[in-house]
């Protein structure tokens, strides 16, 4: 992933860097910014539930539209994903410092939508110093949850899953941020996600947690899976918290 940062932009109307929740679908990525909100994350406008997420996926659909417009204009989706980089229009640069300027006043935001992986190029030549958390899952888990969703494959589930995490795993070899893993134990994810907000200078999270069974329902069992995949999600666990 070779990040470009000629892009005009810049963080200096901001009083803290923004934050941008990195991971696949279906890993665990609502979970950990609704946490990150108890802990005192702006998120802006939300969403609060949807029919595959009760507690609601906590992305803003402004910035979800704007995602998939870039997507499209370029022949990719989200479950179409992009071989590399691609490169934002004037206009589409513009449009994003727009939907930035409502948090100028914040101390501290950020925002979480999936596809942001697949873009994350263009957010960084906008705010160099954009600050990144992320999380993943084991493949199997989220192979079922996506193909419980819609019309999606096995084969199609897991080289999204390669897609995204490969994504993921360069990204953090570059950057360096906090990165969980959702299959951990409940108990023990809460205590990495403290930590995480004590570095991010948020508050401590409240006793009533964002977690709830629901999220996790889709549990890895013992298959086969490619020894790449196997590889891929080694590899991340040995730089995960």
């Amino acid at each position: 992933m070779n990040i470009d940062r000629t892009a005009s932009g810049g963080i200096s109307n901001y009083l803290t860097p923004p934050v941008m929740i990195v991971g696949m679908h279906r890993s665990g990525t609502s979970f950990l910014t609704g946490s990150l909100q108890l802990a005192g994350l702006e998120l802006g406008e939300h969403s609060e539930w949807n029919r595959h997420n009760q507690k609601g996926n906590r992305e803003n659909q402004e910035i979800v539209a704007f995602h998939d417009m870039i997507l499209a204009r370029n022949g990719f989706a989200w479950d179409n994903p992009p071989p590399g980089p691609l490169s934002w229009t004037e206009e589409e640069v513009a449009s994003a410092h727009r939907w930035m300027e409502q948090y100028k006043s914040e101390a501290r935001w950020g925002f979480k939508d999936p596809r942001s992986l697949l873009l994350v190029e263009g957010w960084l030549a906008l705010l160099p110093n954009l600050q990144f958390v992320g999380i993943f899952r084991h493949p199997e888990a989220v192979s079922r949850s996506l193909r419980k969703r819609g019309r999606i494959t096995e084969e199609q589930a897991l080289g999204l899953w390669r897609s995204y995490n490969s994504r993921l795993l360069d990204l953090h070899n570059q950057r360096k941020f906090p990165l969980l893993c959702f299959d951990e134990d409940e108990q023990v994810l809460h205590e990495k996600l403290d930590e995480v907000c004590a570095e991010l200078g948020l508050k401590a999270p409240p006793d009533e947690r964002f977690f709830s069974a629901e999220l996790k329902h889709h549990k890895a069992r013992k298959s086969s899976i490619p020894q790449e995949l196997k590889a891929l999600y080694r590899a991340l666990r040995e730089v995960a918290r």
